[in-house]
């Protein structure tokens, strides 16, 4: 069995790697090559915890496994640790066999980044030159570099509820080259592209804050009772998910599906627009919109990755088990 410590990921896995990873295996979903298993998700009682296993099969990338783990929330204030902690374990599909214990918490950040540049390569207008976040957290860091490379963007703004955190959007726009505008929620009007990344349970982002032809990726929803957007917000859009069922159990539709306003046959697979089974945005005045959930098999995609990196690279631990 190889082990590949979290300490070696950056080292190792590239923002390009995770896309392409991410974005083969959302096509394998599409053609039924690749299913993810239920989630389990659990609050545990202890440090106000989150904890939950995700997992799938990759019969066309070969990748079969799980990750465990999930948020901590006091990680950061009293142990100086990230909130989000976990591990993706591997198996030998043909035998059942373990094959590799994986560091999950950078690849977490980068597959959820992702999964998001791999919705506005495919759904966002081509003359997108505005991009707005709302969010400013650690993961909102790595969303930002990721989109950015998506489209030939002019400028960058942002919205969090706690203000003295858009520094770190304000940071990464500065590496870029691109001047930041902090913004009221009304303002993300002038966004060609919104990336919405909080861990809420109440909406933020209303229906008139959007205008049309914006590209939106709501990656913060994965919990049943989370929530980002208003529900009419999806009444208005042409919605994309990575898997439809979690999408209406437990991502941002979930709420609108709740309301009546749509039916899950009304959401469709990234992956289908990756295959050329589905055209996408059909005009640059239309709304779409991706409900980015999270899904296991993106964790195993981007695991397997890094592992065939650090096994080529000297880097893996190879321990008999």
């Amino acid at each position: 069995m190889w082990i590949v410590p979290e300490s070696e990921i950056a080292g190792l896995m590239t923002r390009e790697a995770a896309f392409d990873a991410v974005e083969q295996v959302f096509a394998a979903m599409a053609r039924d090559q690749a299913y993810n298993f239920p989630v389990v998700r659990e609050a545990i009682g202890h440090e106000d915890a989150l904890y939950g296993f995700k997992g799938g099969f990759d019969r066309a990338g070969g990748s079969l496994g799980l990750k465990a783990g999930g948020y901590w929330p006091h990680n950061l204030e009293r142990r100086g640790l990230i909130n989000h902690q976990s591990t993706v374990f591997l198996f030998d599909p043909d035998t059942g066999k373990p094959s590799a214990m994986v560091g999950g918490n950078l690849l977490t950040a980068l597959r959820t980044a992702a999964a998001s540049s791999v919705s506005i390569r495919h759904l966002a207008r081509k003359d997108a030159k505005v991009i707005g976040m709302v969010g400013a957290g650690h993961q909102a860091t790595f969303q930002l570099r990721a989109a950015l490379e998506q489209r030939s963007f002019e400028k960058v703004i942002g919205w969090n509820l706690h203000p003295e955190m858009l520094p770190n959007l304000e940071k990464v726009a500065d590496e870029a080259g691109l001047p930041f505008e902090a913004v009221d929620l009304p303002g993300l009007q002038e966004a060609d592209v919104i990336i919405t990344i909080t861990s809420s349970f109440a909406a933020s982002l209303m229906a008139d804050h959007v205008s049309p032809g914006t590209h939106l990726a709501c990656m913060g929803t994965d919990t049943v009772g989370k929530q980002e957007v208003e529900p009419s917000l999806l009444a208005k859009a042409v919605i994309f998910t990575d898997e439809v069922a979690q999408s209406v159990t437990l991502g941002e539709a979930q709420h609108a599906i709740a309301s009546g306003l749509i039916a899950d046959s009304g959401i469709t697979q990234l992956g289908a627009v990756i295959n050329g089974d589905h055209a996408g945005r059909s005009d640059d005045h239309e709304i779409t919109l991706f409900d980015g959930t999270g899904v296991g098999l993106q964790d195993l995609a981007v695991a397997s990755t890094v592992v065939d990196l650090a096994i080529k690279q000297g880097k893996a631990i190879e321990v008999p088990f």
